[in-house]
C-alpha cells in the first residue's frame, strides 16, 4: 500500500480495490503522512515517494475526490496550477520542448459530414405510444413496487424517457423508484453512483420518485457453468425491475448481443459483483457470459421489460423499442444490427494523427468509442475494412461530468498535464479492475500542453515529412458531423458527396498556456 500525504481513512475493500461487501462490515485504517522529498538531495525518488509527492502536487488529487471512502479527513484539493514534482517537470526550456518546438503544425479546415439521419421528432410521444401499444403495463398492479434502472452513459433523452416511464407507472398505480444500474462506476460506492446520476440530471426532484442506491446484491440464479447471477439488493426486493439502455456495438468485443438490454441486466442491475462475474474470464467469453447470465436473471422473474434506445450519428434518438422480458434474447440482436448500421466512423479512413478534444464515461465506456476511431482496448476485436487506421491519437481533455474517470486514456498515445491532473485513480481503477481492461487505464505520454501534445503526435507518426501530416480533430466520438482536417486532406474529403467545406483555412491558434483556443 503506497502512503498518501495526510492522514485519512480507507474503507475495507476487496483485492480489486472496490467496496462490494455489505456496508455494515467495514473497518478503517489510518496512514501517517510520508516525509516530504528533499528536492536538493540529488537522489532519484522511488515510486513510493513519487506517488506521495504527486498526491500533494495535484497528480493524484482524485484519491481524495468524490469518493465517500476517502472523504473524511482528506486534504483539500490543490489548485489546478500546482507544480508537478521536479522529476516530472516539463518547463518551457526543457529538452522535451527543444525536441518538439520546431515540429510544423498544419493549417486546418472545418468540414461538415452528412450522415444518415432517421430521428424521432417527438421522443416523448413516440415512447408513450410504443409503451401502451406493447401492453407491458397490463402486468402492473396497484401498489406494486417497481425499480427502474438508470445507467451512467450520456444517452440522448435518457432522463426524459425515464421520467415519462415513472409517470406512466404511477398512473398504473405502481410505486416506482430509480436505482443506479451500473457496475463499478462512481467508485463502486452508493453515494458515488448517486452522484453520477445527479450529474446526468437524475435527481429525486427532477424524476419525482425516490432514488435508492446500494452496492449490495442478492444471487437470483446461476448459469449452467456455475456463474452466479446477481441483482441489486434494493431492486430485488421490489415487485419488478425495468431497464432502460441504448443498444449499440460494444467497445471491446463482437457478438449477436453487445451493449444493450442484456448487458444492463447483467452488469448494471448486477452491480459491481455482476460486472466482475461477467468480465472475469475476459472479452473472449463476454457474449457467452452475457447471454447465459441474462437468461438466469430473466428466469428469476424479476425483470418486467426493457426499454431499448437506438441513436443516429448525431447522438439523437432514432428509435424506441419496448421489449417484454420474454422477448429480450430474441429481439436484441435485431435491434443491434439496426444500431450498427447507424454507427458513424471518422470519415477520413487513413490518418497520421487524430486529436480528440474530450473523452469521458458520458461519451463511451472507454472514454472515446473505439468503433468510431478503430482503436480497441482488447485483442478480441478484429479490425475490418470499416475501421479507420490512425497512427497516433492525442486526448486533450476529460469531460467534467466524468469526474476524472480517465478510462480509455491508455488507448491513446499522448495527453496533457491538465488531463493528468484531472485523472481520478479511484474512479478509473475500480472501473477497470472490474472490467479486467487494464490497457484502458494506462497513462499515455503526458505533454506540457495541447500544442506540445499535437507536436509530439506529429513527430512520432512515422512519416518522412511532417509538413504532409494527415491530421483531423474532433470534439468527441459522439460529435462527428463537424470536425477539422488538415488542409492537405480537403481534396480527398470532397470526393465524398456527404462532406462539404464549412469554413476557411486557418492556422491552429493557442492561448498563453499553449492550449487550443
Amino acid at each position: 500500500m503506497y502512503p498518501m500525504c495526510g492522514a485519512f481513512k480507507v474503507e475495507a475493500r476487496t483485492p480489486h480495490g472496490c467496496r462490494i461487501a455489505n456496508a455494515r462490515h467495514v473497518t478503517h485504517a489510518t496512514f501517517a503522512p510520508p516525509r516530504p522529498m528533499n528536492p536538493n538531495s540529488g537522489h532519484s525518488p522511488s515510486r513510493r515517494t513519487f506517488l506521495a509527492n504527486a498526491a500533494s502536487s495535484g497528480l493524484l488529487v482524485a484519491l481524495g475526490k468524490s469518493s465517500p471512502a476517502f472523504a473524511e479527513d482528506a486534504s483539500p484539493a490543490p489548485a489546478s496550477g500546482a507544480l508537478l514534482p521536479s522529476n516530472f517537470a516539463n518547463p518551457a526550456d526543457s529538452p522535451i520542448h527543444a525536441l518538439l518546438k520546431d515540429v510544423p503544425l498544419p493549417r486546418m479546415v472545418a468540414i461538415e459530414m452528412a450522415f444518415e439521419r432517421p430521428v424521432l421528432t417527438d421522443v416523448g410521444r413516440s415512447f408513450a405510444e410504443k409503451l401502451h401499444a406493447s401492453r407491458v403495463l397490463e402486468a402492473i398492479r396497484p401498489g406494486m413496487s417497481v425499480a427502474v434502472g438508470a445507467g451512467s452513459r450520456g444517452i440522448a433523452n435518457l432522463p426524459l424517457i425515464t421520467r415519462l416511464l415513472v409517470e406512466e407507472l404511477k398512473k398504473a398505480g405502481a410505486k416506482p423508484f430509480i436505482f443506479p444500474a451500473m457496475g463499478s462506476h462512481g467508485g463502486a460506492t452508493p453515494d458515488g453512483q448517486r452522484a453520477v446520476l445527479a450529474r446526468m440530471g437524475f435527481t429525486e426532484e427532477m424524476m419525482g420518485v425516490p432514488i435508492r442506491a446500494t452496492m449490495d446484491v442478492v444471487q437470483v440464479g446461476s448459469t449452467p457453468d456455475g456463474l452466479p447471477a446477481y441483482v441489486d439488493a434494493i431492486a430485488a426486493a421490489a415487485d419488478g425491475i425495468i431497464v432502460v439502455n441504448r443498444i449499440k456495438p460494444h467497445t471491446s468485443f463482437r457478438g449477436a448481443v453487445e451493449s444493450g438490454l442484456s448487458k444492463m441486466i447483467v452488469i448494471g442491475v448486477g452491480k459491481q459483483k455482476g460486472a466482475e462475474t461477467c468480465h472475469n474470464l475476459g472479452y473472449g467469453r463476454m457474449e457467452q457470459n452475457l447471454v447465459a447470465l441474462c437468461r438466469a436473471t430473466l428466469a428469476s422473474g424479476k425483470i418486467l421489460f426493457g426499454v431499448g434506445l437506438i441513436e443516429n450519428a448525431y447522438h439523437e434518438t432514432s428509435q424506441v423499442a419496448i421489449v417484454p422480458a420474454a422477448q429480450i434474447e430474441a429481439e436484441e440482436p435485431r435491434l443491434l444490427n439496426e444500431a450498427r448500421k447507424l454507427m458513424p466512423t471518422v470519415p477520413i479512413p487513413l490518418l497520421d494523427v487524430l486529436l480528440i478534444d474530450e473523452v469521458g464515461k458520458n461519451i463511451s465506456g472507454t472514454g472515446f468509442d473505439p468503433n468510431v476511431v478503430g482503436r480497441y482496448p482488447t485483442a478480441d476485436v478484429v479490425l475490418t475494412e470499416r475501421d479507420p487506421r490512425i497512427t497516433r491519437i492525442a486526448v486533450l481533455n476529460i469531460t467534467d461530468v466524468s469526474d476524472g474517470n480517465g478510462t480509455g486514456l491508455g488507448i491513446a498515445d499522448f495527453t496533457t498535464e491538465r488531463v493528468f491532473r484531472k485523472f481520478n485513480f479511484v474512479e478509473t481503477y475500480c472501473n477497470l479492475l472490474t472490467s479486467t481492461t487494464a490497457t484502458a487505464g494506462k497513462i499515455p505520454m503526458v505533454m506540457r500542453n495541447e500544442q506540445q501534445a499535437i507536436q509530439a503526435a506529429i513527430k512520432t507518426c512515422l512519416i518522412a515529412d511532417p509538413r504532409k501530416v494527415r491530421l483531423a480533430r474532433i470534439k468527441n466520438t459522439l460529435s462527428l458531423d463537424r470536425m477539422l482536417i488538415s488542409e492537405n486532406l480537403v481534396e480527398e474529403a470532397l470526393r465524398n458527396p456527404r462532406i462539404k467545406i464549412a469554413g476557411p483555412v486557418s492556422d491552429m491558434a493557442f492561448d498563453a498556456d499553449g492550449n487550443l483556443r
